[in-house]
């Protein structure tokens, strides 16, 4: 049977998305499980993040060959990882495979937009439209949707009536943009703007890259993985998996108990040096186990990083433009990169500092900030994401009575566990507000959500129960839980997306859980074992 001639109203399970998340989804659902579902994907392939994110310098933050599943040795074995850091193509090719692998796609329903998800408390069902007026219901849903899908596009005046060409770098165009002999605008200078300003620098007549935030960057020392390394990562998977999986953070570094206070200033700078020369989130990871909960540990640090800028770019002015002093190292996410710092000695790059002379508007021929007007024939958006709550509050989610997710999250999103919201019977959230997600590697937090959320429905059929829902109680002590356990550290004396402070409006509040993923998947695992313990389960 194909995915059309599945009946519009009788799915098991409904699965928003097509990346990591939803492809494993999928398979857990639908192979080992043998229920009936389909999933919905926006794009017209698999991939979810890696399928939109095509923009030049487009490449993971974590290596290659953990930042894979790890559900499948065969999977594992027969994969070949070119570099230790993979660009955006090549993780593309591997999700990719993984659909033709275990014969996916017939079930996955592309071009398709879910607009709705309304819950029909009569028959305890979801009721699903797309885009297109098309109708599904389903008994349960799993939003796979990402944490960071959901563009955020500045509201500048005047985009309307630029003359060159925009982009933003979430939805770049599949046949690439040719900026050779362009004057060209970037506008961001998080994650995404560090990776592609060094190759549209390349390539471009002149890049302006207009900065309202200096960035912390650690040097990613990405290189091809040899076939000695490549053998060697295979034959030592399992402990490799095992210690992605009992880490906090879902990598399989070393674990730091020693504190920036435990060794002399120049054993404190040998071991940043060390780290800075392999690269990478080892940096932070590695050097000393205080750097996230200790100003003064963090500053050794920052301090380290602010040096190497100063030392690497040549212009003093630039440099000190560059060096970021208002949020503390590792509290926003810790971009890594190949050559950024070093492009600011190009000639044809400028850098702009939109604090101090703010952009007005965009106009025919540019960007006017308040000090003078920049020509431009291309202007690129590098402004990231309504992160982890835009893409559910971009569809109608109405769960139980009609309530409306916007309105249960007006005052910031609430969740029990990251999993699921109450007042939303039967709705799963793979990697939501609440669970560690996006300060993880990713991977592993989307293979422990999707294997929790398949093995509680698998419980709910077993056990002749139809219903699950989150206690309200349950939902408030563990957001009191997420909010106290950020609140020991320094994340939140930044202005980051951790907290939604890059989309006006939206209410601020810390949401990944920073008690570790070791510590979440043993309490999600406990929870599971008293019964569901903080749930309604019912028929």
């Amino acid at each position: 049977m194909t995915v059309n001639e599945v009946s519009e109203s009788d799915l098991d399970v409904a699965i928003i998305g097509a990346g990591f998340s939803g492809l494993y989804a999928l398979h857990r659902v639908r192979d080992l499980m043998g229920l009936k579902t389909r999933v919905f994907e926006a794009g017209d392939g698999v991939g979810g993040t890696w399928y939109w994110n095509r923009y030049p310098g487009a490449r993971c933050d974590s290596e290659s060959y953990y930042y894979s599943y790890s559900f499948s040795e065969e999977l594992e074995q027969e994969w070949k990882w070119s570099s230790r850091y993979p660009a955006q193509p090549e993780i593309l090719n591997y999700l990719e495979h993984v659909a033709d692998r275990f014969k996916l796609l017939p079930d996955i329903q592309f071009n398709t937009r879910i607009t709705s998800v309304h819950f029909d408390d009569a028959n305890n069902r979801w009721n699903l439209t797309t885009e297109n007026g098309e109708k599904t219901s389903a008994h349960f849903v799993v939003t796979a949707v990402g944490c960071l899908s959901t563009r955020n596009t500045p509201n500048f005046p005047g985009l309307d009536q630029f003359t060159g060409d925009w982009y933003h770098t979430g939805a770049w165009p599949h046949e690439g943009v040719d900026f050779s002999g362009k004057r060209v605008g970037l506008i961001g200078t998080g994650s995404t703007g560090i990776q592609a300003t060094p190759v549209i620098a390349a390539e471009a007549k002149h890049l302006t890259i207009f900065q309202r935030t200096p960035n912390f960057s650690v040097p990613a020392r990405n290189e091809p993985l040899s076939p000695e390394m490549a053998a060697d990562i295979k034959k030592n998977y399992k402990e490799i998996r095992a210690a992605c999986r009992t880490s906090g953070g879902g990598f399989p570094f070393a674990t730091i108990e020693r504190l920036a206070s435990d060794v002399t200033e120049e054993e404190r700078q040998k071991i940043y040096s060390d780290l800075w020369e392999v690269g990478g989130f080892r940096f932070l990871a590695e050097s000393f186990a205080d750097l996230l909960i200790d100003e003064e540990a963090n500053n050794t640090a920052a301090e380290f990083i602010r040096a190497k800028i100063r030392a690497i770019v040549k212009d003093p002015q630039v440099a000190e433009m560059l060096l970021p002093t208002d949020h503390p190292y590792g509290t926003k996410r810790p971009p890594i990169d190949t050559d950024y710092y070093e492009t600011f000695n190009r000639e044809n790059v400028e850098l702009v500092d939109v604090r101090k002379a703010p952009i007005i508007e965009i106009t025919r021929k540019g960007v006017r900030t308040k000090n003078a007007e920049y020509e431009l024939d291309v202007l690129v958006f590098a402004t990231g994401f309504d992160a982890m709550t835009g893409p559910l509050l971009g569809m109608d989610i109405r769960g139980s009575n009609q309530q409306t997710l916007s309105s249960a999250w007006e005052a910031g999103p609430r969740t029990y566990l990251g999993l699921q919201i109450a007042g939303f019977p039967n709705l799963f959230t793979v990697t939501g507000p609440g669970s560690p997600s996006v300060l993880t590697n990713m991977p592993v937090a989307i293979e422990q959500h999707v294997e929790w959320i398949t093995s509680c429905i698998g419980y709910l059929r077993e056990h002749g129960l139809t219903r699950i829902e989150a206690k309200d109680d349950a939902q408030e002590e563990w957001v009191r839980h997420v909010s106290e356990v950020a609140d020991g550290t320094l994340y939140p004396r930044a202005n980051s997306w951790y907290v939604g402070a890059n989309v006006p409006g939206k209410s601020r509040v810390f949401m990944p859980y920073v008690g570790g993923m070791d510590v979440y998947r043993q309490h999600c695992d406990d929870v599971a074992e008293n019964g569901y313990e903080g749930f309604v389960l019912s028929n």
